[in-house]
């Protein structure tokens, strides 16, 4: 409801899918204001009222398509060791960058050449905070003897980042799921662990560091 009671004009999910299709499609200095109400149905007031200006908007934005699109992450996390955690993050990756019906890529990729710095803080922030997340993980992997006790939690979980931000450009380059998936498989084939370790090609091989 908007103040005063009455029923908004235009369904707001649906606005904001619209929202994030178009800086996913266009990025967030490509995306104006016509591009962007045009796509969402909606009037420039009617925008300015129900998300407030482009940068507020492009934040409701990232925090949808990080609801609708990155779920992966949180399964990714709860994988019972770091080199299945690893290989769910890749591999989850892989499928999100590439889903039918869906811009190619990855909208915090996508966005990231930008000259607003609120916008370009906002994208860093997040891979930041999954960053974070997969350190503290790996951390956790260490103490419990999962991962070797010199590896470096923060140097894994930053490896993981920059094949992921690579695989968004080269989805949006048109590469394909199949192969993604495989680079994802190879990647983790190399991910350290404890001990041997099963090898693609269903031998054993000592730790090794990524």
């Amino acid at each position: 409801m908007v103040p005063g009671g009455r029923p908004r004009a235009f369904d707001t999910e649906a606005a904001l899918d619209a929202a994030v299709e178009t800086f996913w499609r266009h990025g967030y200095d490509a995306a104006g204001l016509a591009e962007l109400t045009e796509a969402m149905g909606i009037s420039r007031p009617a925008l300015y009222r129900a998300f407030g200006d482009k940068s507020q908007l492009f934040r409701a934005a990232m925090d949808r398509y990080v609801a609708r699109n990155m779920g992966y992450v949180e399964a990714a996390l709860a994988e019972s060791t770091a080199r299945d955690v690893a290989e769910a993050f890749l591999t989850g990756n892989a499928a999100a960058v590439t889903t039918p019906g869906r811009p190619p890529g990855c909208l915090s990729v996508q966005a990231m050449v930008t000259h607003e710095a609120d916008a370009f803080s906002l994208l860093a922030e997040n891979r930041r905070v999954i960053q974070g997340r997969l350190t503290d993980r790996f951390r956790r992997a260490i103490r419990e003897g999962d991962l070797p006790s010199d590896e470096d939690p923060e140097e894994l979980a930053r490896f993981l980042i920059t094949l992921t931000t690579g695989f968004a450009i080269r989805a949006a380059d048109g590469e394909t799921r199949h192969a993604l998936v495989a680079l994802a498989h190879r990647a983790a084939a190399i991910f350290p662990v404890t001990g041997p370790a099963p090898h693609p090609d269903g031998a054993s091989h000592t730790t090794r560091k990524a």
